[in-house]
């Protein structure tokens, strides 16, 4: 069954490609673009089923953003994130942010098409390769453990980190919207994200986890003045 999809790609020829070849196997392509600070907004304003979002950096800070934004205005449209290997870490950032799936560049258009097929199902569409790395890192992790603070430091956004501070301060959902000047469902979500992020399952145990690492020292002045 045709899938109704957006591409949204960093190259506009790659993602002019991708359109026409997608359209050549059936699929409706609403639109192809480069992202820029409106894509999240076309996309939005396009509504479809699936949304292919190619990046070319996922590690960098606020790649994801953009998938952030789809899902919160457009939860029913499933992203499919298009990039180079990432870190497993990188996979988890995608996923954390809404993704529905991880798909590399070098994938043959069969393995997109699938991805996006899956994607609209509501599914989980990620290589199986990609899985797997994924798992051996997260059972057996490189990190060292004095570097643990740093590397979750790294994995959290700026907003999420004072987040985490309030979390451990011990201030519930309310008194969070209330210190960050932001509405209690958009507190809700951070808090959320950070849990997801960092692996644990309660406010407790993110308190918990940033107090043994020290990640609570490094994270220091992180506050809404």
């Amino acid at each position: 069954m045709a899938v109704r999809l957006m591409v949204v790609d960093d190259h506009r020829l790659l993602a002019e490609a991708l359109a026409s070849a997608l359209k050549l196997r059936g699929h409706r392509v609403l639109a192809s673009a480069a992202p820029a600070a409106g894509a999240a907004d076309l996309v939005i304003a396009r509504a479809p089923e699936v949304c292919l979002l190619g990046t070319a950096a996922p590690a960098e800070p606020g790649a994801f953003d953009p998938v952030v934004k789809i899902k919160r205005e457009r939860p029913q449209v499933a992203v499919v994130v298009l990039g180079p290997v990432p870190s497993p870490r990188g996979i988890a950032a995608a996923f954390a942010a809404g993704a529905s799936g991880y798909v590399r560049h070098d994938e043959r258009i069969e393995g997109v098409e699938r991805a996006l097929v899956k994607a609209r199902a509501g599914e989980a569409a990620v290589a199986p390769q990609l899985l797997q790395e994924a798992f051996a890192e997260l059972l057996h992790p490189a990190a060292q453990p004095d570097d643990e603070a740093q590397r979750l430091l790294s994995v959290l956004t700026p907003r999420e980190v004072e987040v985490l501070v309030r979390v451990a301060d011990g201030e519930d959902t309310r008194v969070i919207a209330s210190g960050m000047r932001i509405a209690p469902s958009t507190a809700r979500t951070h808090v959320q994200r950070v849990l997801m992020k960092l692996g644990v399952g309660s406010r407790l145990e993110a308190a918990a986890l940033a107090a043994r690492t020290g990640l609570l020292d490094r994270a220091g002045g992180h506050r809404t003045p």
